[in-house]
C-alpha cells in the first residue's frame, strides 16, 4: 500500500508533514515543548483547577514558547478531564498554534480497530476537524496494521502520527522487548520505515515515540532509528532525568532526527512568559550542543 500511495499530500499540493517538521527543527532547533496542565502545575502557578486555569495556563505556555520550538504537545488526557469545556480549551490552542506557524502532535495515544480506529483518525487528521492537529500519538498494541486508517489519512492530508516504540515507563518493557532480537519494538520501528517509503526527502511522517530515559534498550533490541527515516519524539528530559547528553549517547546516528521533549522541567519555570522562555531556551541550547 505505502508505494501506491507514494506522496498523497505531495500530490495534493501539501508538504507532508516530516518535511515540515525538519524544516522546523532545522530552523529552531529540536524542541517539542510538553504543554501539561496537571493540577499541581495549575496549583504552582496559582491556578485554580478548572477550565479558566487550563485556558491560561495551555495560552501562556503557547505564547512564551511558540517561536523557539519546532512543535508543542498538549497531553490529551488532561484536557479531557474537565469534559466538553476542557476539550474546547484544546480546540482553542491547537487553533491558536496553528495561527503562530508552531506544530503540533496531539498526545492522544489513540488504538483500536476498524471503524473505531478511522473514528480517531478522522477527529485528529481530517481537515476541518476542529480537533486536528499536525501530528497525533498513536497506540500499537492492537498490531501496527490496525493503525491503518490513521497512517493513510495522515499521508493524504499531509499530517503526522509518532507511534509508540520504546516508552520510559518500567512496565512497557513487558511487551515491548518481547521477542528479543526479533522484539516488539523492533518489528514497530520497521513497520514505520516501511511506511515512510511513501515518503519523499530525509525524513518521513511516520514517526516513533522513543523515551530519552530508555538506556541501552535500543541496541540490546537492535532497533535501527536511522533506517527508520522518521522523527523521534522522546519525552523525559529534565524533571525525567534525562539530559541532552544521554540523548546523544541514547540515540547515536539516529540523534538528527529526534525531537526532544520537555514539559514540567520548563513549565515549572512559570507563570511568567519571560521565565518559561528562558527555560525553554535554556533547553534548546542543549540540544544543539551550545
Amino acid at each position: 500500500m505505502p508505494e501506491q500511495a507514494a506522496a498523497s499530500a505531495e500530490v495534493q499540493g501539501r508538504e507532508p508533514f516530516g518535511s515540515r517538521l525538519g524544516a522546523a527543527m532545522a530552523a529552531r532547533g529540536p524542541l517539542c515543548v510538553g504543554i501539561d496542565p496537571h493540577p499541581s502545575l495549575l496549583a504552582g502557578w496559582g491556578l485554580k483547577d478548572d477550565v479558566d486555569g487550563l485556558r491560561s495556563f495551555s495560552l501562556t505556555v503557547l505564547e512564551a514558547v511558540a517561536s523557539l520550538a519546532a512543535a508543542v504537545k498538549p497531553q490529551v488526557a488532561l484536557y479531557e478531564r474537565h469534559g466538553s469545556a476542557g476539550m474546547a480549551v484544546l480546540e482553542e490552542v491547537l487553533a491558536v498554534a496553528r495561527d503562530e506557524a508552531v506544530l503540533t502532535i496531539a498526545d492522544a495515544k489513540r488504538g483500536d480497530i476498524g471503524s473505531t480506529m478511522a473514528a480517531y483518525a478522522d477527529a485528529w487528521l481530517r481537515d476541518g476537524s476542529p480537533l486536528a492537529a499536525d501530528s497525533v500519538t498513536l497506540s500499537p498494541y492492537l498490531g501496527f496494521e490496525s493503525l491503518r486508517p490513521a497512517l493513510d489519512l495522515a499521508a493524504d492530508t499531509g499530517r503526522g502520527v509518532f507511534v509508540l516504540a520504546l516508552t520510559s515507563n518500567p512496565e512497557g518493557a513487558s511487551v515491548q522487548h518481547v521477542g528479543g532480537a526479533d522484539s516488539v519494538a523492533r518489528r514497530i520501528a520497521l513497520a514505520a520505515g516501511g511506511e515512510n517509503r511513501r515518503y519523499p526527502g530525509e525524513l518521513g511522517s511516520v514517526g516513533l515515540v522513543v523515551g530519552a530515559t530508555v538506556g541501552s534498550a535500543l541496541s540490546d533490541l537492535d532497533v535501527d532509528l536511522a533506517g527508520m527515516r522518521g522523527p523521534i519524539l522522546a519525552p523525559g528530559l529534565g524533571a525525567q532525568g534525562a539530559t541532552p547528553a544521554d540523548l546523544r549517547a541514547t540515540f547515536g546516528s539516529a540523534y538528527p532526527q529526534v525531537l526532544g521533549t520537555s514539559s514540567r522541567d520548563i513549565l515549572s519555570a512559570g507563570p511568567q512568559p519571560r521565565a518559561l522562555r528562558e527555560a525553554a531556551q535554556l533547553t534548546l541550547d542543549g540540544l544543539r550542543g551550545e
